[in-house]
């Protein structure tokens, strides 16, 4: 057992608290891993502003990257002193979606109340989504961590941890892109980038940014898009096709908004796909015709966490990152200590941030 700092939320809605916690040792096919850098993600600000409940005190933060510092038994291919990303995606292996190859959609479900974290006195403190990287240390199961280059920026490959492999594999493995296709990305927020950037590596043709403002749209075409049209005018689908000259084979909702995904199927053409990445708070409802989908051969698709496989998508990504087709970097806002987190939280809140990281060592 060994004491670490940790950003704890003792109730919904209020800031962080950074204090003392402990952490005991990684058991059997687990690993401790020494932070030195974990990013916001929206996820995170929704559970603690209690949008999907759970159990508190709790420690979020799951986009994270640093340094093996200890292992359990029966954990094979890795080393103390490995750099790796750290990540939410527990699979067990054995269960049927598992075994299908889908291990974002892992049964075997985790008891973050007996997890490797406890209070400064021993209490319960939850480990939230398997990790509770917002603290300088975690212990997490092999699953969840890949091994990464030497000498690449921790900052950078945080970010693929969760908000580059949900962008673009909710592109690549969700809505299975072809080259030559069109694409609306509605939202152009962190995921939004990498869903942009997803469609410009898988060579659609038409790339449709759609936002509120025109700051978010110039970051769009940054990053790939070809074209950005405001939400906030009436009827943004009919612009959108306008500049697609059809509508979308694909459509992904990067935004946790109902009003988007009311919208969404507006855009896609005959037998496209409307990919629901965004994370709307628990009990909001979206409506939609029925018979539009079925008469145009559409089709609505749930895309958790890119559905990634992170030791297949990971390393070709990181590949990619280092040509220079895949922006990380540019994705980085700005940078903060753990002491900082609550006033990183509330910059994020604002929307102009594509991605702001804790440096944690």
């Amino acid at each position: 057992m060994k004491t670490i700092k940790a950003a704890v939320c003792h109730e919904f809605g209020k800031p962080l608290v950074v204090e003392d916690v402990r952490l005991r040792a990684p058991q059997s096919g687990e690993v401790e891993v020494a932070l030195e850098t974990v990013a916001i993600c929206h996820s995170d600000i929704s559970y603690a502003d209690g949008a999907w409940g759970g159990s508190l005190p709790a420690v979020y933060g799951h986009e994270a990257a640093g340094r093996i510092s200890a292992m359990g038994d029966g954990v094979t291919g890795l080393a103390v002193g490995d750099p790796v990303v750290v990540t939410l995606i527990r699979a067990c292996g054995q269960c049927p979606s598992c075994g299908a190859g889908r291990p974002t959609g892992c049964e075997t479900p985790f008891d973050g109340d007996h997890g490797a974290l406890s209070t400064a006195d021993g209490g319960k403190l939850h480990q939230a989504m398997a990790c509770g990287a917002f603290a300088t240390d975690v212990v997490v199961h092999h699953s969840q961590v890949v091994k990464i280059p030497e000498g690449m920026a921790m900052d950078a490959a945080a970010l693929l941890a969760c908000g580059v492999v949900t962008g673009v594999g909710a592109v690549v493995n969700a809505a299975q892109l072809r080259a030559g296709q069109d694409v609306v990305v509605i939202g152009a927020g962190g995921v939004g980038l990498n869903a942009i950037q997803g469609a410009r590596i898988a060579g659609a043709r038409r790339i449709v940014a759609v936002d509120m403002t025109e700051d978010k749209l110039a970051d769009a075409k940054a990053f790939g898009a070809t074209d950005g049209v405001l939400a906030s005018q009436d009827k943004p689908w009919r612009a959108a096709k306008q500049a697609m000259g059809r509508g979308a084979d694909a459509v992904l909702v990067t935004v946790g908004a109902a009003r988007a995904y009311d919208e969404g199927p507006r855009y896609i053409a005959g037998g496209g796909k409307v990919i629901m990445v965004g994370m709307p708070a628990s009990g909001a409802e979206s409506t939609y015709e029925a018979a539009n989908f079925a008469a145009a051969g559409q089709s609505m698709v749930g895309s958790k966490m890119g559905d990634v496989v992170i030791r297949r998508d990971i390393p070709w990504m990181i590949d990619l990152y280092g040509q220079g087709r895949l922006k990380l970097d540019e994705l980085i806002s700005n940078r903060w200590t753990l002491d900082q987190i609550n006033d990183a939280i509330a910059d994020t809140k604002t929307g102009n941030a594509r991605r702001n990281v804790i440096m944690l060592r």
